[in-house]
């Protein structure tokens, strides 16, 4: 059982209709949960246009000098076959491997279950090739309860296994019935 991360770090970038307007988003009570009691330290932004998401991973890529400090990068976003929505916009896994190109070396890509991640073998290589990621993670299922809770968890044993069969096998051993429900993938 290898040790794989200590004090990992998050980025989580999550969709809004408006980021001027007021919102109680259930992501921060979980982002701070996990600073709180598994000292996985994360930021978090959230854009409304393709500009702002574009701007957001561009500042984080080119301008944040920590960046390979970065784990796991947590998008939140509305969106269905494999693609986000932002501001009426789909925006496909491919442009997001466009705009990641080459930059994830060793880190995991994680999509909540607001979008639906259900990707060929051809479709998760060509992610993986594209942005050199660990893996790209994210859930088959679009249920009404959103998988923040299986996110903390997945985010958890992540910083506890470097290996990602492990990772996956750690997951399921402690909430199989979960990861079932919602339909967690994880392609590397």
């Amino acid at each position: 059982m290898p040790h794989a991360i200590e004090n990992s770090k998050l980025f989580c970038l999550e969709g809004v209709t408006d980021v001027d307007a007021d919102h109680h988003s259930p992501i921060l009570p979980a982002l701070e949960s996990l600073a709180l009691q598994q000292g996985i330290t994360s930021i978090y932004k959230t854009c409304d246009t393709i500009e702002g998401l574009e701007e957001s991973l561009s500042a984080l890529l080119y301008d944040d000098h920590n960046f390979k400090d970065y784990d796991i990068i947590y998008l939140v976003f509305a969106g269905e076959g494999n693609s986000i929505v932002v501001n009426h916009y789909y925006y496909s896994l491919e442009e997001i491997a466009e705009v990641f190109e080459g930059r994830l070396k060793g880190k995991i890509l994680h999509f909540a279950n607001t979008m639906t991640l259900d990707l060929s073998a051809e479709s998760a290589q060509y992610f993986i090739d594209v942005t050199g990621a660990k893996a790209v993670s994210g859930y088959h299922q679009a249920v009404p309860v959103l998988s923040t809770v299986l996110d903390r968890l997945f985010f958890e044993v992540c910083q506890e296994y470097d290996n990602v069969v492990d990772i996956v096998e750690e997951l399921y051993e402690k909430r199989s019935a979960m990861c079932e429900a919602l339909g967690f993938r994880l392609y590397y």
